[in-house]
């Protein structure tokens, strides 16, 4: 077989084997940039006093325990917790990703709603499927991307360099 024939053979099964990681990738890091321009995806940050912030952590706690859809009943259900002091709000982030917002100065519930977003993080990154699906999964279909971008320069070349000869 010739080279440009062996080349052009790579690229199409390479691109076969890729299609779905690729796509699932390209269709979810298109959510992720643009997660900010739609609340059904991550939650707009509401705004609080522009103070000092002078919650507890107690008054977190129990202002996010209040809120039933969140289902938290101590620190264990809460996975992270985002302090913005230039906009005045708290954020609280459950276990079953639903976001509380709340005035970091009067502990007022300013907004609650669910956070999409570390979902189709999950899924751009494979870690959905499995925890190290990223390194065994993703890895592999970004060196295939590479050697696919390749082999595509060549065939698109191969006529030109056909002419030249």
């Amino acid at each position: 077989m010739s080279f440009y024939r062996t080349n052009r053979f790579i690229h199409k099964w390479i691109s076969i084997a890729i299609a779905l990681p690729l796509l699932l990738v390209l269709v979810t890091g298109i959510l992720l940039l643009v997660k900010k321009q739609f609340d059904f995806i991550q939650p707009a940050t509401a705004k609080g006093q522009f103070k000092q912030p002078s919650l507890s952590f107690e008054q977190i706690l129990t202002t996010a325990q209040s809120i039933e859809i969140a289902e938290i009943d101590s620190w264990q259900d809460v996975d992270r917790l985002d302090v913005r002091p230039n906009k005045g709000v708290i954020k609280i982030r459950s276990n079953n990703s639903v976001e509380i917002q709340i005035d970091a100065t009067t502990n007022q519930v300013l907004n609650v709603a669910p956070r999409r977003s570390d979902f189709i993080e999950s899924l751009h990154d494979a870690t959905f499927f499995q925890r190290s699906a990223n390194l065994w999964l993703m890895l592999p279909v970004a060196f295939l991307s590479l050697v696919l971008l390749v082999t595509g320069i060549i065939v698109f070349l191969q006529p030109y360099l056909k002419k030249k000869r």
